[in-house]
């Protein structure tokens, strides 16, 4: 794919980078990647991956949005309320950088469909919001074959992972997800608007990195952020030989025990 003089030019700030050039921005535009909510880490997720021309953008999300989204979920504006989230974020992408084929989804992520979502595009990230999402897409990512990156945050703090073949998954470091009562989504106990910037953008530099094949891989690590401190902290993580996906002896095959949980 050879670029345009218009595109040398909004991409010239990635062209003059030696780890990226022409090549790894040809990269970009003929990766597809699919983007998993579209709320505070799915929006700075699709504004920078959008603006970095990552060519097709798949948004799954059933949600619309709300007045208490815009606190920071910074790809809708008031005008869009009510509107379905998938077009807002949509709308606003393709205003962003036409060289973006966005595919949009207006539905919940459910075990009947998302293996066939996942086919279609070459990484997932995960913006989601619960922790049946989250197991499911780290599930259905790895028997795809596919790389995975993933943020969760709440209040003031935020963790990040990518997870890939031959690197531990989801379920290595959280086995089982925790009882709903101990950890409350944040509704119940708020959160730092901008820490959604800071997590979604680091998030989107992990997807461009795999897409271009550039600096180290996060797989085999979680990377936490206190905004509080300010601190981050990068710990290694290790594959566990009984994980029920990715083990010695996987009892997970296919998504069918997450039938109704979604």
């Amino acid at each position: 794919m050879a670029l345009t003089d218009d595109q040398f030019e909004r991409y010239a700030r990635h062209l003059i980078l030696d780890e990226v050039g022409e090549e790894g921005q040809e990269a970009l535009l003929a990766a597809k990647v699919l983007v998993v909510g579209a709320g505070g880490l799915g929006a700075p997720l699709l504004l920078y991956l959008g603006a970095a021309g990552v060519g097709t953008l798949g948004i799954v999300d059933d949600d619309v949005v709300d007045l208490t989204n815009l606190q920071r979920q910074v790809v809708h504006t008031t005008a869009a309320i009510d509107a379905p989230k998938v077009d807002s974020a949509a709308a606003t992408v393709r205003r962003l950088n036409p060289d973006v084929r966005v595919v949009t989804h207006n539905a919940r992520l459910t075990a009947a469909n998302a293996a066939e979502m996942i086919a279609a595009y070459d990484i997932v990230a995960d913006g989601s919001d619960n922790f049946a999402t989250r197991y499911l897409l780290n599930d259905a990512s790895r028997l795809a074959g596919k790389t995975l990156v993933t943020a969760a945050l709440l209040r003031f703090e935020g963790q990040l992972f990518t997870f890939k073949e031959g690197a531990p998954c989801y379920r290595c470091v959280f086995p089982e997800a925790p009882p709903a009562d101990l950890v409350p989504r944040c509704e119940e106990a708020g959160i730092l608007g901008a820490l959604c910037g800071v997590m979604g953008s680091l998030q989107a530099t992990e997807v461009m990195k795999e897409l271009i094949g550039v600096g180290d891989s996060l797989a085999g690590h979680m990377l936490l952020y206190d905004a509080l401190g300010p601190t981050f902290h990068k710990i290694k993580l290790k594959r566990d030989p009984a994980c029920a996906l990715c083990g010695e002896a996987p009892a997970i095959t296919d998504l069918s025990s997450h039938a109704g949980a979604v």
